[in-house]
């Protein structure tokens, strides 16, 4: 029987670049120290400073070289790159937005992909960038079953549950029908039933919107620095072996969480969940070394 495809989502294009970069590296080159069967999905973020991003605000510009040479080294590689068009207070006059068409434009070859939120938003790009593959966000905080099951019947790639459901039996069952069309966030460090996170959604989206810095997110539950091993203690959290039940019953889709977060919190995620527990320091080793030459690399760029 042939090995199961497991496919993973993977944040921060442009956010963790190095990071990112790295661990697709070392997948290629030790295949033999990742969990068998896995595979990259996609890698998602924004370039900075477009409008349309949602979830975390990211502030800048990027040049259209740039956004071809980081598209081109993905899509090199087999990886399709995921938009982060999830701003949910976007409005008709946004969509003509010059920097957010350049950057479809430039990745518009049939292979990339979009989450998005919302609907003005998702009816333009269906009408002006048939090639994307568009995913429904965790952003739309889609919390009961009808609901899902309603979303799940519409015209998405896929779509990303929240995290709240990761362990409600009652749904799981429910939408296994689906498990093809669903995908999985294993590793949200949000505490559970978060009253906050929809507001918080919004906030980040007006940030974006008006490129406004000076009022952050007053966030109640954020009030020390957040770590892979405090998320593993959290409810929604997947084990490696919980991953596993869902495998078996037909899920293959998985999200790895981490825009926004100390890049120590990704690569830990990144060595528990993809690479095999007997070559972990190994491969954390390589990661660091890595990352220190590419650093040193651009620090001799003039």
């Amino acid at each position: 029987m042939a090995q199961k495809e497991i496919y993973w989502h993977l944040p921060g294009f442009y956010c963790f670049r190095l990071l990112t970069q790295a661990i697709v590296n070392m997948m290629k080159d030790y295949p033999k120290c990742f969990r068998d069967g896995y595979r990259i999905g996609s890698v998602y973020d924004t370039f900075p400073g477009a409008i349309w991003n949602g979830g975390r605000t990211i502030f800048g510009i990027s040049t259209k070289a740039y956004i071809q040479s980081m598209i081109k080294l993905y899509n090199d590689k087999g990886i399709p790159v995921r938009f982060t068009w999830t701003n949910s207070l976007l409005e008709e006059k946004h969509l003509q937005d010059t920097y957010c068409n350049l950057i479809m434009r430039l990745a518009d070859n049939g292979m990339n992909q979009c989450l998005v939120n919302s609907p003005i938003l998702e009816e333009y790009l269906r009408r002006e960038y048939p090639g994307f593959k568009l995913l429904s966000s965790t952003t739309k905080r889609l919390l009961g079953l009808e609901d899902v099951l309603a979303e799940l019947e519409k015209d998405y790639y896929l779509v990303v549950l929240d995290y709240d459901l990761n362990h409600n039996e009652k749904v799981i069952s429910s939408i296994e029908p689906y498990a093809d069309k669903i995908e999985i966030l294993v590793n949200e460090i949000c505490v559970p039933g978060c009253a906050k996170r929809k507001e918080h959604y919004e906030h980040q989206s007006r940030m974006q919107l008006e490129y406004d810095m000076s009022q952050p997110f007053r966030c109640p539950n954020r009030n020390h620095d957040r770590t892979f091993e405090e998320c593993k203690k959290l409810p929604a959290f997947l084990s490696n072996e919980e991953i596993q039940e869902y495998v078996d019953k037909g899920f293959v889709n998985f999200k790895i969480a981490g825009r926004g977060m100390p890049q120590d919190f990704l690569k830990e995620s990144y060595l528990y969940f993809l690479v095999k527990e007997e070559h972990q320091d190994f491969i954390r080793k390589q990661i660091d070394d890595l990352i220190a030459k590419f650093e040193a690399m651009q620090g001799r760029r003039p």
